[in-house]
C-alpha cells in the first residue's frame, strides 16, 4: 500500500462520490421500529459499513489518503467517510501506543482489522478481559463499552496494522478511564473530540 498523501478537505469526505460506503448504508437507512439508540444505525450495520471500508481500502478506493510511507512510531488515522449519522476512519497501530481505556460517550462503534493484528482489554464489570483481533476479525462496540486497544505484540506481521472504525452518530466525545484500587472503574476526564480514539 504505497502513494502519496493528500489530505482531503472536509467537504470532499462529506461528497457523494463515496459511492461504496453510501451504497451500503442504503440497507441501513430502511424504516426501523424506534429504539433507545442514539442512532437508526445497529452494531449489524456498523459491522458491515467497517467491513466495507475495509474492502474498498484494498480495492485501492482510498489511495489518495494513505501516506507514502507508515510511521512506525506513532499511530495515523485518516476520516474514509462522514455525514450527520457516521463516522468512518482508517487507523494505524504501532507497537507500545494504546488508546487508554475509554469509552465513545453516545456513540455505538465498530471496527474491522484490515491488516496485522489487534489486542483489546475491555471492562467486564468486575476486571479487563482480553480478545485478540486479527486481520479479518470485527468487533462491536456498544454503548458504556469501555476499552484499551493496542497493536497485538506477540504478533510479527510486514507493513502496517490496519483497522477500519465507524461510529454512529459521529463522535463527539469521550471518557477515560483507570482501574482503581478497589478494583471498580474509575472515570479520569472527559474530553471533546471528533477524531477516534
Amino acid at each position: 500500500m504505497t502513494s502519496t498523501l493528500a489530505r482531503t478537505t472536509s467537504a470532499s469526505l462529506r461528497s457523494p462520490n463515496v459511492p461504496h460506503l453510501a451504497r451500503t448504508r442504503v440497507a441501513a437507512d430502511a424504516p426501523r421500529p424506534r429504539t433507545h439508540l442514539p442512532t437508526h444505525l445497529r452494531p449489524a450495520d456498523l459491522l458491515r459499513i467497517t467491513d466495507q471500508g475495509v474492502a474498498d481500502v484494498l480495492d485501492g478506493r482510498h489511495d489518495a489518503l494513505l501516506p507514502t510511507e507508515w510511521d512506525t512510531t506513532h499511530r495515523w488515522s485518516t476520516r474514509l467517510y462522514a455525514d450527520d449519522d457516521l463516522d468512518v476512519w482508517l487507523i494505524s497501530w504501532t507497537p507500545g501506543e494504546a488508546t487508554e481505556l475509554h469509552d465513545h460517550a453516545g456513540s455505538l462503534g465498530a471496527l474491522t482489522v484490515l491488516s496485522g493484528s489487534l489486542r483489546e482489554y475491555h471492562w467486564t464489570g468486575d476486571d479487563l478481559a482480553v480478545r485478540v483481533l486479527d486481520a479479518g476479525d470485527q468487533a462491536a462496540f456498544p454503548l458504556g463499552w469501555v476499552h484499551d486497544v493496542v497493536k497485538n505484540p506477540t504478533t510479527r506481521v510486514a507493513g502496517p496494522t490496519l483497522s477500519v472504525h465507524a461510529y454512529s452518530p459521529p463522535l463527539t466525545a469521550m471518557s477515560y478511564y483507570e482501574v482503581a484500587d478497589a478494583g471498580h472503574l474509575r472515570r479520569t476526564r472527559t474530553i471533546l473530540t471528533d477524531e477516534p480514539e
